[in-house]
């Protein structure tokens, strides 16, 4: 911990004053605005006439370069954060001066991208729930110093729940706990392999760090869903994952908890989980007290294209059928946006069961139908044509060989030929999430990148017995992600490895191997020898192939027919989205009615701007935030920009340059009766140059 001790007498002034914050709307107490996840904020200091005039008002420099998603929350002016290693610090939010700070020296290496914190109080005193690698921390909020009474010494394991086969594995939180009086549910990522664990939903105690409850997303043979999966796939042998990576909401009035889920692990074949696959890729209400399943509703079944739903679900009030009904919607990463009762699970707007194409591959086994929503329209491209390959192109007449060589269309099941994956794996809508007003407006922002994939035969035993101890273990492990040339996909956040030893020291990337950093999982099973055996072959220093029947190293040999072919978008020759603009948008649906409100593009390249070519919109990583002074903020975009649009037409009032990329939710709160929007510009993502700041903005 680095404590700032002349700034610590402030924090009980600024904790004290927290409750009449909450109460007036000054606050932003918790990920993503409050329960409901709606993103949106009653201040209306900042509105339409005025927004022209914002200022830097400060700006923290963490002194931690790299990609930060951060949605800080705002608690009786003080502002909880963290850095891009997960170093988890309390700032003075009129002033961005820090109060403390917060590591834990046997986890500098774990981290991941950390989207935020929780904070809970007794009225006594506060804590700052968090995640650093696989633990689950308690700080005290005043101090950030670790609770001793919480878990074991102020920490709790986020493997807990999840059964004695999954003890080893790699388990971490990517987004912030979810509160239910002294509950926490916490979201998890897992591995997307076989040999990732379970994605159980877990409940701690906020007081001890104990569980309180678990549901299993992958059932039991007593529980309901298990005829939905192959026979032993509960035993999380070949199979695993269906967890809430993307967070949660909570009707607290009622005691509900919404846990979007993800697909089942192996992401790109599924012969080992035949079937539905209840409770991946659902919409889960679960009674927060017990964790008793209350409705579901599938997004997806038997994902076959890791189509996790990517953001928490939004709560919201919309009038259907003449009256106001509690609803909860959830955006997903194909374009659609599902509407429910919140209450009882019925749709809002009719979900028909349509038919789609059947796998190629032997063993494979598709669900012979989707869900798709009357309404709303998707806010993203769902198919592509001839005419949708980029006008700007130059080389065109390839892209359109390419596009015609490949199967296409929504829910196409991967073969060994080139899939085009429109949206791509980043959505349609991605982990940013929507925002929404109270008059049911819901505000979207998409990707609109295509991306290409196959399968191809797993490498057999004689081949990679051929192999050296480290090669064969890239081969197993490293390959489907950086590729058989070790280049990745920097744009994609996949870095290469050529020449990693010039980059980072031998006692770094070993570690790595096993806590895994950002889009990376740790691979927690692989024995010291293994992970010596992988270093050195990536560092260019292992030993010789060894020759036929030469001793092999404890890496399993696959137990699936079939390796993905690596994540690779469609562009063109100079790196462009190979498809016609938007290739980023934004989108305003009203969910009283289904119907759009108004789209428009998000985000430019400007050299393309600079030859007169309108706005093409660009990949985007955060969401919006809206506000009773009738703006929509929002960074998230490629070309570093923050902008801010009057909601009810789409039209832009406002931009500034940030210091780096700001690839997350912005947050906007009051102190000392001056409104702020704050930012997270860490940048390093899309290939983009790396910062380590928030940037805070007010009115002069």
């Amino acid at each position: 911990m680095i404590p700032k001790t002349g700034a610590l007498a402030l924090i009980p002034l600024l904790l004290a004053s927290a409750r009449e914050a909450r109460a007036a709307g000054r606050d932003w107490p918790e990920y993503l605005g409050g329960p409901e996840r709606n993103h949106y904020s009653t201040l209306d200091q900042i509105n339409t006439s005025n927004v022209g005039k914002l200022k830097v008002a400060w700006e923290f420099h963490s002194g931690d370069f790299g990609q930060v998603q951060c949605n800080p929350i705002i608690i009786g002016g003080a502002l909880y954060g963290a850095t891009a290693t997960s170093q988890i610090f309390a700032l003075d939010a009129a002033t961005g001066r820090q109060l403390w700070r917060f590591s834990d020296p046997r986890n500098l290496n774990a981290y991941d991208n950390d989207r935020g914190v929780t904070y809970w109080s007794d009225g006594r005193g506060g804590r700052i729930l968090c995640t650093i690698g696989s633990w689950l921390y308690a700080l005290d909020a005043r101090t950030g110093a670790m609770i001793p009474g919480f878990g074991d010494g102020g920490r709790a394991s986020l493997n807990a729940g999840l059964g004695a086969q999954a003890q080893e594995k790699w388990v971490v939180s990517t987004t912030p706990g979810t509160l239910f009086g002294d509950l926490l549910f916490m979201p998890t990522r897992v591995g997307e392999d076989q040999d990732a664990a379970p994605g159980y939903i877990q409940a701690f105690n906020v007081r001890t760090g104990t569980l309180g409850w678990v549901f299993r997303t992958m059932p039991y043979p007593t529980d309901p869903g298990y005829e939905t999966w192959s026979r032993d796939a509960y035993k999380n042998t070949d199979v695993g994952s269906a967890n809430c990576w993307a967070g949660m909401a909570i009707d607290r009035r009622r005691g509900i908890l919404y846990v979007p889920t993800g697909s089942a692990a192996p992401d790109f074949w599924g012969g080992h989980r035949l079937g539905q696959d209840l409770f991946a890729d659902c919409l889960l209400a679960l009674d927060a007290a017990t964790g008793k399943l209350l409705w579901y509703r599938q997004t997806i079944h038997h994902d076959m294209w890791d189509r996790d739903l990517p953001a928490p679900p939004v709560l919201l009030a919309v009038r259907h059928g003449g009256r106001m009904v509690d609803a909860v919607a959830q955006t997903t990463k194909t374009g659609f946006v599902f509407l429910f009762d919140r209450v009882t699970g019925e749709p809002l707007f009719p979900i028909e069961e349509r038919p789609f194409p059947g796998s190629s591959l032997d063993g494979e086994q598709a669900w012979p139908t989707q869900p798709v929503p009357s309404k709303p329209k998707p806010y993203a491209r769902q198919t592509l044509t001839d005419a949708d390959i980029s006008p700007y192109a130059e080389n065109r007449d390839a892209l359109l060989a390419q596009l015609r060589a490949a199967r296409t269309g929504l829910f196409q099941p991967f073969g060994k030929d080139d899939t085009v994956l429109f949206p791509g794996f980043d959505g349609g809508g991605e982990w940013g999430g929507p925002a929404v007003d109270p008059d049911g407006i819901l505000y979207v922002n998409a990707n609109e990148m295509a991306w290409i994939a196959s399968l191809s035969d797993a490498p057999k035993e004689a081949d990679l017995a051929q192999m050296s101890p480290g090669r064969r273990l890239y081969t197993l492990y490293c390959v489907t992600c950086h590729g058989p040339g070790r280049a990745g996909l920097p744009a994609g956040g996949i870095p290469s490895l050529v020449g990693i030893g010039a980059r980072l020291a031998r006692a770094d990337a070993f570690n790595l191997v096993t806590t895994g950093r950002r889009m990376m999982p740790g691979f927690t099973t692989l024995s010291k020898a293994d992970k010596e055996a992988l270093v050195g072959y990536l560092f260019g220093d292992e030993q010789p192939a060894a020759g036929p029947g030469a001793p092999r190293d404890s890496g399993e040999v696959p137990r699936i027919p079939y390796r993905f072919n690596g994540y690779n978008r469609f562009v063109d020759s100079r790196g462009y989205p190979a498809i016609s603009p938007p290739w980023g948008s934004l989108t305003a649906i009203d969910l009283n009615t289904g119907e759009h409100v108004w789209r428009i593009p998000l985000g430019e390249f400007k050299e393309l701007t600079a030859r007169g070519i309108p706005p093409t919109g660009t990949e985007n990583y955060g969401g919006p935030v809206a506000t009773a002074g009738g703006l929509l903020f929002i960074a998230a975009t490629k070309d570093g920009m923050f902008r801010a649009f009057d909601k009810r037409t789409g039209g832009l009032l406002w931009q500034v340059a940030l210091p780096a990329g700001g690839f997350a939710t912005p947050s906007t709160y009051e102190v000392g009766g001056r409104q702020f929007v704050v930012v997270a510009c860490g940048g390093a993502k899309l290939d983009t140059p790396k910062g380590d700041s928030y940037v805070a903005f007010a009115l002069p």
